[in-house]
């Protein structure tokens, strides 16, 4: 397979025009680290972000960061960390669920609005990006937003590339807001809950006024060990000691949990963020649910009772990590049934290729919801050239 790595947005311009010329299918990467997320490749020639690099813009008083789309996501997130800043979303490394190698990159973030743990405190990937420089199907250069996001009239391409995968455009240069670093964070968890006391501990918690930026459950046997229920704190040490004794008086019906902290609760969180529980056995396939969070446990037993399987739940139990076998049609039929029956959405983030090929690895869309995703498609991309059939067959 033939690979483009232009080094700048208008090499990356001519390599689309050229491409629609003929027309060329282009598999649009940056550090590969998820590129065997969706349905198999169905195009002809890689065009890669990943000369692509280099911070242009950080201000650390107005808290926001600009850099090309392939710049490694560790060098951001390190030149954050000197100035005691972060990116508020907290973004998954997929290197060890998905076996790969190479360098997370900072478009990629945007591409695939790629959220963790803290999602449930500081929002997800997209509500921090506020620009994008892009180049569409027709080898144009758009931009939108920028290092302040106004009120937005008309179609919002920011929030609209955010999560699109690839299939709109290949990001050159995203920007994002930025937070500062806590001063410290703990972790109360709570030992031997079953999942549906579990996800009533986190929804009183998350109702509380103690402000949770982290919410989980490790059922027995994952990560080893006993059940554990995590609920993370972070802010000033006083207003940490405070809320950790609200919190401990607030779920004593729950038991008396421990306080984790330093680079054990690091360790912890990081493990939760990446899913390093379910990386193993790699046959398994690995489905991504999002559901209520009450519901979550009757998704979880539904599949349970029809397939072996394991989870575990993060966001206060809104999202579901869970392993089965990779059984085609009938497998990913019962994580279908199970999340329709609660209400939510999957996604199947690794199977063999052969699986990814026979199902539908994003959620199905209604016919509605199509006719405006394909739509939105063939003004972006008219010919198709981007990651064709990725998301879902024919787009």
């Amino acid at each position: 397979m033939r690979s483009y790595e232009p080094h700048d947005e208008g090499a990356a311009a001519e390599v689309v025009r050229a491409a629609a010329s003929g027309p060329e299918r282009l598999r649009l990467v940056g550090g590969a680290t998820k590129s065997a997320i969706g349905r198999p490749a169905q195009d002809e020639v890689t065009l890669s972000s990943v000369r692509l690099s280099g911070i242009t813009l950080y201000e650390p008083a107005e808290m926001v960061v600009s850099a090309r789309a392939g710049t490694p996501l560790a060098e951001v997130q390190a030149l954050l960390t000197e100035r005691g800043q972060m990116l508020p979303f907290e973004p998954m490394d997929h290197r060890t669920l998905m076996g790969t190698t190479g360098e997370p990159s900072f478009g990629a973030v945007a591409a695939t609005n790629n959220s963790g743990p803290r999602r449930i405190n500081a929002g997800a990937a997209r509500d921090s990006l506020i620009g994008v420089r892009f180049v569409n199907g027709r080898g144009e250069a758009i931009k939108s937003g920028g290092r302040v996001m106004k009120n937005v009239t008309g179609l919002d391409l920011v929030k609209l590339m955010a999560g699109s995968w690839g299939t709109l455009g290949l990001l050159t240069e995203v920007t994002f807001k930025v937070l500062p670093r806590q001063e410290r964070v703990a972790t109360l968890a709570f030992p031997d809950l079953d999942d549906v006391r579990a996800i009533g501990a986190l929804s009183a918690a998350l109702g509380s006024p103690f402000e949770l930026t982290g919410a989980a459950h490790l059922p027995a046997g994952i990560a080893g060990g006993t059940a554990r229920t995590l609920m993370r704190l972070e802010g000033f040490s006083e207003s940490i000691d405070y809320r950790l004794g609200e919190l401990r008086r607030l779920l004593k019906r729950f038991g008396e949990p421990e306080v984790v902290e330093g680079d054990p609760g690091a360790e912890l969180w990081t493990g939760i963020r990446d899913v390093v529980a379910l990386a193993e056995p790699r046959e398994a396939a690995i489905w991504r649910i999002a559901t209520a969070p009450t519901h979550a446990p009757a998704v979880t037993a539904a599949i349970a009772s029809r397939r072996e399987a394991r989870w575990f739940y993060d966001w206060g139990g809104g999202l579901i990590w869970l392993a089965t076998d990779a059984a085609g049609d009938a497998g990913a039929e019962i994580v279908r049934a199970a999340v329709r029956a609660e209400g939510g959405h999957a996604t199947l983030v690794r199977a063999p290729e052969a699986v990814r090929a026979a199902v539908a690895v994003f959620e199905p869309l209604s016919e509605a919801l199509m006719r405006i995703t394909a739509g939105i498609k063939a003004a972006h991309d008219p010919q198709g050239l981007f990651n064709p059939g990725r998301m879902y067959a024919g787009l």
